[in-house]
């Protein structure tokens, strides 16, 4: 998600490597990059070209300090983390600021109306957003008022009964009434929200834009949220502006940014209309809808991660007490494939890989070239399932017989299953090192745990917690082990010898 967007302003940082002074020159060709990544971006031209402008005005006309103190440190910054620094306020400028709250009315129900254009996902986006609710201890009811697209009522059925939730419906029934009937419908059944998921119309369609005019007339929704496909480009922003100039929107939530989106749509539409995006929709399935946060973006788009956004990740899939209960019996060296496993399903409940590692402060610049394949996931969970439970918990009795048979049944290769258990091995290893070493009997109230004690080397670890990188990610590192680094250090000893004989010679 957002390469192309990145690209530039990775150039622009490159471009910018060792300068000791910003001037006008060196500015106007990291300028450029960022100008054309950002039309490739589809990013609006009026807004490329303000953006442009206010990120040069600041930077030729503030003074750097190239030192800094920062809590009794002395810090160095280069004029290129100015740069770059100056780029990320104004992406953040440009994007927010966004309260992602949703408004309560003085009634009992309140209610967000979804309007877009047809496909654009507002359906599973209202089943997204129902779980979200949910999830804040709110009681959502589901409004099908979309009685021309086949099957869209049962659609939302399907969705509501997944969800346990209740899905209100009558047939025959013009959808401005059938909205006016929910909110009563939801304020008998103790539900406090109603979400209308209307039908999909084109804005210059009027006499179905004036159809929802009386669904606002009517209802009076203390929430209207335009549902955006990313994938559509600057079409979605000239869309968003006509919604707006109707029907007076409260925000946008972007759709399908998991795929191949260019990402401008999220740069241009809160310039333009001067209303936030509000949520993201990044997957098909209903967890899959993230609150919008201007900072964290900005910071992916520069490839410094997103922290924050990574703990909401992990927060939302992982039991935070049985995470704690495992770590400790791993870090005592009981690590089996079974947690392996566990590890690997709660990693793909995140999400797609690849935006999981974009989150990683670092990892972007650190797999340049390198590409991060889910199918990865696949492979080595259909080799896992494909052992014995005795197997999974004793990985030592694994021969050449076993592995063949575990080869055949997952349909992998034995070298897929023998490069597994190495990687498995490793991290065991690891596991075994850091609880029996110093770096976690440092900590108060660990080191009283049986098993955590004497001292390790942390530098041993190097390596082993990145697989996919050391087996030839293009650029990547590649883990070396104290015996060979003994060897390599012989051999250049050996070599200095040669020269200074050959030389004497």
């Amino acid at each position: 998600m957002f390469e192309i967007l990145s690209k530039g302003f990775n150039q622009a940082r490159d471009r910018l490597q060792g300068r000791i002074e910003l001037t006008e020159a060196n500015l106007e060709d990291a300028l450029r990059d960022i100008r054309v990544s950002l039309l490739e971006a589809d990013v609006n031209y009026n807004v490329v070209k303000n953006f442009i402008v206010h990120v040069k005005e600041k930077a030729l006309g503030e003074v750097i300090e190239t030192k800094v103190s920062y809590k009794g440190q002395k810090l160095k910054a280069t004029p290129e983390d100015h740069f770059i620094n100056i780029c990320y306020e104004e992406l953040v400028s440009l994007m927010g600021p966004v309260d992602t709250s949703i408004k309560r009315g003085p009634q009992p129900v309140s209610s967000i109306m979804l309007v877009g254009l047809q496909g654009s996902g507002k359906t599973t986006t209202a089943g997204k957003l129902a779980r979200f609710l949910e999830a804040q201890e709110k009681k959502p009811l589901l409004v099908a008022a979309d009685p021309y697209r086949p099957a869209a009522v049962e659609q939302l059925r399907v969705i509501g009964s997944s969800l346990n939730l209740p899905v209100f419906f009558k047939d025959g029934t013009p959808p401005p009434e059938l909205c006016r009937q929910a909110i009563a419908y939801a304020r008998e059944s103790g539900c406090d929200t109603a979400i209308f998921d209307t039908a999909g119309r084109l804005a210059i369609d009027d006499s179905l834009m004036m159809e929802l005019e009386d669904i606002v007339k009517s209802t009076r929704p203390e929430n209207i949220f335009l549902v955006c496909d990313a994938m559509i480009g600057q079409d979605s922003v000239k869309t968003a502006q006509e919604f707006n100039r109707r029907l007076d929107l409260s925000g946008f939530i972007l759709t399908k940014l998991d795929g191949d989106a260019r990402g401008g749509a999220a740069l241009s539409i809160k310039e333009l209309t001067g209303k936030p995006v509000k949520f993201l929709g990044m997957g098909e399935s209903l967890d899959k809808l993230e609150e919008f946060r201007p900072e964290g973006l900005a910071s992916r788009i520069l490839g410094f991660g997103d922290v924050v956004g990574l703990m909401q990740d992990f927060e939302r899939v992982v039991d935070e007490k049985k995470a704690e209960e495992d770590a400790m019996r791993m870090l005592k060296g009981a690590f089996t494939l079974n947690d392996f496993l566990e590890q690997l399903q709660s990693i793909k409940k995140m999400g797609s890989l690849s935006d999981l590692m974009e989150k990683i402060p670092g990892f972007s610049q650190l797999t340049k070239g390198a590409s991060v394949d889910d199918r990865e996931l696949v492979k080595v969970e259909s080799i896992i399932n494909s052992m014995t439970t005795k197997e999974r918990q004793q990985p030592t009795i694994l021969n050449e017989s076993r592995v063949t048979r575990i080869s055949k049944g997952s349909g992998r290769t034995r070298r897929d299953v023998h490069d597994l258990m190495k990687r498995f091995n490793m991290m065991r290893d690891v596991m075994k090192k850091i609880g029996g070493g110093g770096l976690l009997s440092r900590i108060p109230g660990l080191n009283k745990i049986p098993g955590i004690g004497a001292a390790f080397n942390p530098s041993e670890l190097m390596g082993a917690g990145l697989p996919a990188l050391n087996q030839g990610a293009a650029g990547g590192t590649r883990s070396v082990s104290s015996s060979d680094r003994k060897k390599q250090k012989a051999k250049r000893k050996q070599a200095k010898k040669d020269r200074k004989k050959s030389k004497r010679r």
